[in-house]
This record gives C-alpha cells, sequence and structure tokens, in this order.
C-alpha cells in the first residue's frame, strides 16, 4: 500500500483566520474555541485516500497540538510523525523505539539547543514561554522576530541545529529532525510503496525531496529531485488541499 505523507496547516487545514470559503468543517478546537478548519470537499476526498493508502501526517506540531486534530467522525490515522518526525505515533501511541531512535540521531545537537534555551529565556523580544517541543527542538515567539535570530546566530554554533520562523514563531531544530528524515525511516517499513508527499512551506522541502511525487505551491518554488515527479498548484487552481486531494483521488482511480 503506497503512502501519502502530508504537512497539515495551510496544506490540509487551515486556521479560522485564512478564507477558504463557508463550505468547511471544523477540525481543531482548542480551549472551547474552534480554530483550524478543513473544507468539507478536503474532508471527503482524504477519507477516500485513507482507504486506498497509508495517509501519514507529518508535522511540526507537538504530539499534545496534533492530537486536537480530527480528520472525520469515524476515523483517524494509523500512523502520523509529530515534532518534525521525531515521534511516530501508531493508532496515537508514542513509538518508543522510534522516539529513542530519534532522540540518539540528535544527540550530537543537544548542547546548541542547551544554548539557544539560554539565549532565548533572556530575550527581551521574547512573547512565550521558552519550550523544548517533545523533547526534541526548542520553539518560542518573539515580538522582534530578526532580532531573536541575530542573537541566536551570534550565539550559537550552529553545525548541528538551523533556525527557522514562521511568523511571529522562532525554532531551533537538529539539523537531522526534519520531515524527510522522518519520511525516509518510515519508507525503510514500507519497502514497496511509493510515497507522495503535499507541503506548502521551508518547512516541508525535505518531505517533498523524499517522496516520488511531491505537490507543493507554486510559490514554494520547488524544483523537484531527479527521477521525481513534482505537482505544483496556483492560487488560481483553487484551494490547496481540495487541489492535491482532488488530483490524487483522480490518480488513485485511474
Amino acid at each position: 500500500m503506497d503512502l501519502f505523507a502530508s504537512d497539515l496547516d495551510n496544506t490540509l487545514i487551515y486556521s479560522y483566520k485564512r478564507d477558504i470559503g463557508t463550505d468547511t468543517v471544523c477540525a481543531e478546537v482548542y480551549e472551547g474555541r474552534q480554530v483550524s478548519f478543513m473544507t468539507k470537499r478536503s474532508r471527503e476526498l482524504l477519507e477516500k485516500v485513507n482507504q486506498t493508502m497509508h495517509f501519514v501526517p507529518v508535522t511540526t506540531r507537538s504530539v499534545q497540538q496534533y492530537q486536537r486534530i480530527r480528520f472525520g467522525d469515524t476515523w483517524s490515522p494509523n500512523l502520523a510523525l509529530a515534532a518534525n518526525g521525531g515521534v511516530l505515533l501508531r493508532d496515537g501511541v508514542s513509538d518508543p523505539d522510534w522516539y529513542k531512535a530519534s532522540c540518539d540521531l540528535i544527540a550530537p545537537a543537544e548542547p546548541a539547543l542547551q544554548q539557544a534555551e539560554t539565549v532565548l529565556e533572556h530575550d527581551p523580544n521574547r512573547t512565550l514561554d521558552v519550550r523544548r517541543v517533545d523533547g526534541l527542538f526548542v520553539f518560542t515567539k518573539s515580538a522582534d522576530v530578526p532580532h531573536t535570530l541575530a542573537r541566536l546566530r551570534d550565539a550559537l554554533d550552529l553545525t548541528h541545529v538551523e533556525l527557522f520562523e514562521n511568523g511571529v514563531k522562532v525554532y531551533v531544530v537538529p539539523r537531522v529532525l526534519n520531515k524527510g528524515t522522518g519520511v525516509r525511516r518510515l519508507r525503510e517499513r514500507f519497502p514497496e510503496a511509493r510515497v507522495f508527499a503535499a507541503g506548502d512551506s521551508l518547512f516541508d522541502l525535505p518531505l517533498l525531496a523524499a517522496a516520488d511525487t511531491a505537490f507543493c505551491p507554486e510559490a514554494l518554488d520547488y524544483t523537484g529531485q531527479p527521477g521525481q515527479t513534482v505537482v505544483t498548484v496556483s492560487p488560481q487552481d483553487g484551494i490547496f488541499s481540495d487541489v492535491v486531494l482532488g488530483r490524487l483521488t483522480a490518480n488513485i482511480d485511474r
């Protein structure tokens, strides 16, 4: 059975702040508020995809954040990669062997992660507590992201870690801990499977590169790997999730 490894936020589900039309269904509730949505079409198509291949959510979200998401009323994915691929969930339960291997993999980055925590704790622009997401990478928010990133670059040895930003969010992540590494590790358990992947951001480039077929927005400017099929989606094509899942199910039906 093939794999559909997909990012979540802005790929399959969307913040309440994003206009995806009115024909939507809630995908996430946080503190009593509906905060994320899917289009009804995407929800229906995703269920069809899940019936014919392994749908594997691949997200930078923590396990706790991931577990807030509901893809359907009667089903949930059997497999998911959380914490940028560092945690494998099997029927909602963390695979201990996978997590141990992840911790071993990122061990060389530990001094830089600890130093990042110290730098961020003293950053006057920080607007959120400094978090070690599932023990694997560092995350916070900043009122002045460029200044915060500059402080980190000045203080850290970046040999084993890299810095990311997403709006007001700041991440310090081990270089070996990325969505592509997670998918390649998962492929070892499904050696005959083709991998289809979808993603929308720089965080997703390793995920896209690890797939046989990659779906991405035109604006991401992902050119692909040798022998790989890349399917780009423009805003004129429609909502990204609808287009990706529509094309994926059309491929299934052939």
